[in-house]
């Protein structure tokens, strides 16, 4: 699950000759270009969804079409003035995200701050203590901010070839760091999707455009309770 990208940027340098006196037959220089009308500043408040390659939408032909892109149609669509900024990174595990946090959350206030991780935490049968101290940190810290995010959870399962204690343990992170902090829990975020070979790219772990439909339709239940407005289920 881990896929890093690389971006290439170019950089283009542009020299101006100027020359001095009055330019022939005496008539005035032409007058400078108008300068383009700087873009107006998007000043809604945002939904940032810190997640993994699940929120990243990886393997999708267009990031649009991961279900925080599908979140910002619907909110769009409603009237309800908010921007969504998808923060999935493919591969991050819950230590990772901690280190994110502190970065997304300077960017500008953010109004709602919804958390998916714990997927490669599971994958990787990493300490389910551990998953809930860097939950229980990355709420921490959004708290510090004034006035403070609301705050969403969403669950994951844990692999079943790692044993039922493990199991059961994974799984009761999310409900314990969302009563813990406050936050609402979204029990979790693949029900109706896991499993389902309609709804998952061949690798069986990501969603395909369909799945990615079905989990906004739970997200969006969820968001409404804490941002408002109305929408229909597609």
């Amino acid at each position: 699950m881990i896929h890093r990208y690389a971006h290439t940027f170019l950089f283009v340098s542009a020299l101006v000759a100027c020359s001095s006196g009055e330019p022939a037959g005496g008539r005035p220089p032409p007058a400078p270009p108008e300068s383009p009308t700087p873009a107006a500043a998007d000043v809604r408040p945002m939904i940032v969804f810190l997640g993994t390659s699940l929120t990243a939408g990886l393997g999708l032909p267009d990031a649009s079409l991961a279900y925080p892109g599908l979140i910002q149609s619907r909110l769009d669509s409603a009237g309800i003035a908010y921007r969504v900024v998808n923060a999935g990174v493919s591969g991050e595990t819950s230590a990772a995200a901690l280190r994110r946090v502190d970065w997304l959350l300077a960017q500008g206030p953010v109004a709602v701050l919804f958390v998916e991780t714990g997927a490669n935490d599971g994958l990787r049968g990493q300490d389910p203590d551990s998953l809930r101290a860097n939950i229980d940190a990355i709420f921490a810290r959004a708290r510090q901010q004034v006035p403070p995010p609301a705050l969403i959870l969403a669950g994951m399962e844990a692999p079943p070839n790692l044993g039922q204690d493990y199991t059961n343990r994974f799984r009761a992170v999310f409900p314990e760091a969302a009563r813990a902090s406050g936050a609402r829990l979204l029990p979790f975020l693949l029900e109706g999707v896991a499993g389902v070979e309609r709804l998952n790219q061949a690798d069986g772990i990501h969603p395909t455009v369909e799945g990615q439909r079905e989990i906004a339709n739970l997200v969006w239940e969820v968001l409404l309770e804490t941002v408002g407005g109305a929408g229909d289920r597609e």
